[in-house]
């Protein structure tokens, strides 16, 4: 009975050892995966950014041009606060609209291509996380596929929230902000194409890298770099660099546009430090 016991084990583990072997990959196996990878993300983008060019006119006037008016969303909401109280600053009382020219020949064309490819980017960043996520899932353990997952799809929604916050908010006001700011009443305001496009990716995805610091606080809290007494024993130094980081943002004297920046980016501290381990005694 003990050796039959014996003899099953053993052929067990052979046949588990055979299947191991059968399933390990080369290097050059994993090259053509990786090569595969690549090419599917190439198409993916492709397929986008061509859908991205056919509907850039559109979403051009629509949404990237949107905080250029008073119209927008955001304005609008400011103009019912504005109406139950006294606390929001004089310069978005005013009528608001933003006259953009441009300045070169071919701009428009290049800043078609340009935006067509960041939104193609965009909406194809999903994949791409998927993309990457299934190359290097079979190197993995169960544990280690659990914690990496779990990584990429925080890591993947905090960057949009970052966007969304961007667009919504920290861009419009400080367009506004800076675009009805006079030196003298005798200089007219007129915005260059490539300037309004270069502050408008550089805010965005400014605020989309800004939210990953939750996902940067918890991995470094995994390595035992940083612990949750760092962010009680630091956070008014932080409040401080924070408000520091507001004011540079939006340059405004007033402590509403301040505080608009301020909150979301404080509000990422404290989830940062609600997400860190607490270091064992």
């Amino acid at each position: 009975m003990k050796y039959r016991r014996e003899k099953s084990i053993r052929t067990s583990i052979r046949r588990t050892n055979k299947m191991e072997e059968q399933t390990e990959m080369t290097f050059w196996d994993h090259l053509e995966a990786l090569r595969w990878m690549i090419l599917r993300c190439l198409i993916a983008l492709a397929i986008f950014l061509a859908a991205g060019f056919f509907f850039m006119p559109y979403l051009f006037e629509h949404v990237v041009m949107a905080p250029c008016r008073d119209d927008f969303f955001l304005y609008r909401a400011i103009a019912g606060l504005a109406s139950h109280t006294s606390v929001v600053p004089e310069f978005l009382n005013k009528p608001f609209h933003v006259e953009v020219i441009n300045i070169k020949l071919s701009s428009q064309l290049f800043m078609h291509f340009t935006l067509s490819f960041w939104l193609a980017f965009l909406c194809t960043f999903p994949y791409l996380v998927y993309e990457v996520w299934k190359f290097i899932c079979p190197a993995l353990y169960s544990n280690e596929k659990r914690g990496i997952r779990a990584a990429f799809l925080f890591g993947t929604v905090m960057f949009f929230i970052g966007c969304a916050v961007g667009y919504a908010i920290v861009f419009p006001m400080t367009l506004r902000f800076l675009y009805t700011y006079q030196l003298s009443p005798d200089i007219s305001n007129q915005l260059a194409l490539d300037s309004y496009m270069d502050n408008f990716l550089m805010l965005i995805f400014m605020m989309g890298i800004v939210f990953e610091l939750p996902l940067v606080s918890m991995l470094l809290s995994r390595l035992g770099i940083l612990y949750r007494s760092f962010f009680s024993k630091y956070r008014r130094h932080a409040i401080v660099a924070i408000m520091i980081l507001s004011a540079v943002i939006t340059p405004s004297t007033d402590p509403f546009t301040l505080m608009v920046v301020f909150v979301p980016i404080y509000i990422l501290w404290e989830l940062s430090a609600f997400l860190v381990r607490a270091k064992k005694k």
